[in-house]
């Protein structure tokens, strides 16, 4: 069966919920809604669940504008977002998209089962804590998977599906059916710290703020060598103020924990993030983002 069969073919679950609506929650749940889903975000407080509906409705109107063919006043009224939990019940999925902290990951994963039958799928958009260390959380492990989705949400076309030691055996199979539902291309990982993407794209992304650090070039030059030379759409420091310099330097420091100092955060990137630097969504990192729409969401 072709690429186009098998997302012809596939359905995302008719409800889906997603704990946290800051960027990547908010991109999250926007992609399930554009793929015909019911979608339930909840928040901590009202401020939070006010912002997210408010970045959610926003994203839509985007998309309708660049002409995906839905109806906006339908896409809003598939979306609820609360500070209830309660507002899970009865979803077949639902993604956890809270900060990289382990304790808080292992509060928001207990807060979502306690609001699922047996039947539902918890999944963590976790991008660096190894699952095997999310899991333990969880009386049933066995309908746990990781949905790593990439930022941007509504203009990646990856998600990469992670899967650990106890998720059930016919789980991640359909998790690639739900990642076609939503237009984009799955891969499959064993669970290891970073997985693939984070790994990869963290030790290249270190790399160039060391080459900042040490004066060897300006982060444009440093982009330009790896867009025209490596043909990368996006360069490592560009890439790295699109996902947040707060989030690469939390990835960075799991994965040093992990996996050794060769991970370990050059001191500009933690000094910058300190200044509260943090790209695209402060307005500065390693370029200037003066356009950006809400520099604190």
């Amino acid at each position: 069966m072709s690429d186009t069969d098998q997302s012809a073919r596939s359905t995302v679950p008719e409800h889906v919920g997603v704990l946290g609506g800051g960027r990547m929650g908010g991109g999250i749940a926007h992609a399930f809604l554009l793929a015909g889903a019911q979608v339930t975000v909840v928040e901590r407080e009202a401020a939070a669940a006010d912002a997210a509906r408010e970045r959610i409705e926003r994203s839509i109107d985007a998309s309708i504008a660049r002409g995906f063919a839905g109806d906006a006043a339908v896409l809003r009224a598939a979306l609820t977002v609360t500070e209830d939990p309660a507002g899970f019940q009865g979803a077949q999925l639902v993604i956890e998209a809270v900060p990289e902290v382990l304790d808080l990951k292992h509060t928001a994963l207990r807060t979502i089962e306690a609001q699922l039958d047996e039947t539902a799928t918890i999944a963590s958009n976790t991008s660096s804590i190894p699952l095997g260390q999310l899991a333990g959380a969880l009386a049933h492990p066995e309908r746990f998977i990781g949905l790593h989705f990439f930022n941007p949400v509504p203009a990646s076309s990856l998600i990469e599906i992670v899967v650990c030691e106890t998720t059930a055996e016919a789980l991640p199979e359909a998790a690639r059916g739900w990642v076609r539902a939503l237009g984009k291309t799955p891969i499959t990982v064993a669970d290891a710290p970073g997985f693939a993407s984070s790994r990869l794209g963290v030790a290249l992304a270190l790399e160039a703020i060391r080459m900042v650090e040490q004066g060897v070039a300006s982060p444009a030059d440093i982009d330009l060598a790896m867009e025209l030379g490596y043909r990368h759409p996006v360069g490592p420091l560009r890439t790295t103020d699109i996902v947040g310099l707060d989030v690469r330097l939390g990835i960075a420091e799991q994965l040093q924990r992990d996996l050794g100092d060769t991970f370990a955060p050059p001191q500009l990137l933690r000094d910058m993030v300190a200044a509260g630097t943090l790209g695209r969504k402060s307005g500065q990192g390693f370029y200037a983002w003066p356009d950006t729409p809400n520099p604190t969401a």
